[in-house]
């Protein structure tokens, strides 16, 4: 997903100490996606999947800080199968009648080759565990700001430890396709 008209690495560290960022800035959640890779029997499966609801907003300052938050309605994961999404769904894992979202608040976004490191804690049910992982960002020609990236997470650190017979992969891929535009 490379658009045209997208600032590199040099362009983007210009923008932000320029301040030609610097405003609020919301999630687009018709154009944002977030989805969730995972291996099941034994890894030989993969599994993959989206959350169908997204929210979110952002602030860069004049001084090129950033900060956001990115919530995901856990009861809105949708792996094309109904009987293992209503599973993710319950206690085993998000519990989305007690915790319907998964919530990233960003703390810190740096400049760093080629896109950005962000930083900021990722909270599933009631543990919130700091997460670091680098994005590509695109400044495209519309005036979207676009952000792409993978986190690796392991949700044993989120209390998922529902493993019947060791078959569902403890290690996971957090994708996200993320397209904000100023208030």
């Amino acid at each position: 997903m490379t658009p045209s008209g997208q600032a590199a690495t040099p362009a983007l560290q210009e923008l932000l100490k320029d301040a030609a960022l610097a405003g609020s800035w919301t999630l687009d959640s018709s154009k944002s996606t977030v989805g969730l890779k995972s291996k099941s029997m034994w890894g030989l499966v993969p599994v993959k999947g989206v959350f169908r609801e997204v929210t979110g907003e952002g602030t860069v300052s004049p001084a090129g800080q950033v900060a956001g938050r990115v919530a995901v309605a856990a009861a809105s994961v949708d792996t094309k199968n109904k009987k293992r999404d209503t599973h993710l769904r319950s206690a085993d894992f998000f519990d989305s009648d007690n915790y319907p979202d998964i919530t990233f608040t960003v703390n810190q976004a740096t400049p760093a080759d080629p896109g950005v490191t962000v930083a900021g804690d990722l909270t599933v049910r009631d543990r919130t565990r700091p997460v670091t992982f680098d994005a590509r960002v695109s400044v495209v020609d519309s005036g979207e700001l676009w952000l792409d990236g993978e986190v690796q997470i392991n949700r044993a650190d989120f209390g998922l430890t529902w493993n019947q017979m060791g078959m569902a992969g403890m290690h996971n891929t957090i994708t996200v396709h993320a397209v904000f535009t100023r208030r």
